[in-house]
C-alpha cells in the first residue's frame, strides 16, 4: 500500500512540474517570436536590407536551439532561463543596432 501511495504521490509531482514548466515557456518564447516580427517589419519598412535581416535570423538559430535543449527534459532551470534571456536581449539589441544603421535600402 505504501509503495502503491509514494508511486502515485511521485508521478503527481512529475506532472505538475511539467505542467509549471509549460506555463513558464511563454515567457521565453514570446520576445523570440517578437523579435522574428521586428526583423520581418524591418525589411518591409527598409530599414533592413535581405544580407542584414539573414544575418540577425541566423542569430535567432543558436537561441532556438538552446530553448530546445532547455525544453527537451520538460523543466526550465533558472539558469537556462537566464542564459537564454541573455542570448535573446544581445540579440534584440542587435535588431536595434541594425534597424537604425545606415545600411537600410532608403540610404543606398
Amino acid at each position: 500500500m505504501k509503495r502503491i501511495l509514494c508511486t502515485v504521490s511521485g508521478m503527481m509531482l512529475l506532472m505538475i512540474g511539467v505542467a509549471y514548466a509549460e506555463t513558464e515557456m511563454p515567457v521565453i518564447d514570446e520576445p523570440q517570436m517578437n523579435q522574428e516580427r521586428r526583423i520581418d517589419r524591418g525589411v518591409e519598412s527598409g530599414q533592413l536590407n535581405k544580407r542584414e535581416a539573414n544575418r540577425l535570423n541566423n542569430q535567432q538559430e543558436p537561441i532556438n536551439r538552446m530553448k530546445n535543449k532547455a525544453k527537451s527534459d520538460g523543466v526550465m532551470t533558472k539558469n537556462e532561463r537566464a542564459r537564454i534571456s541573455e542570448a535573446q536581449d544581445h540579440a534584440s539589441r542587435h535588431i536595434a543596432s541594425q534597424k537604425h544603421d545606415r545600411k537600410g535600402k532608403r540610404h543606398r
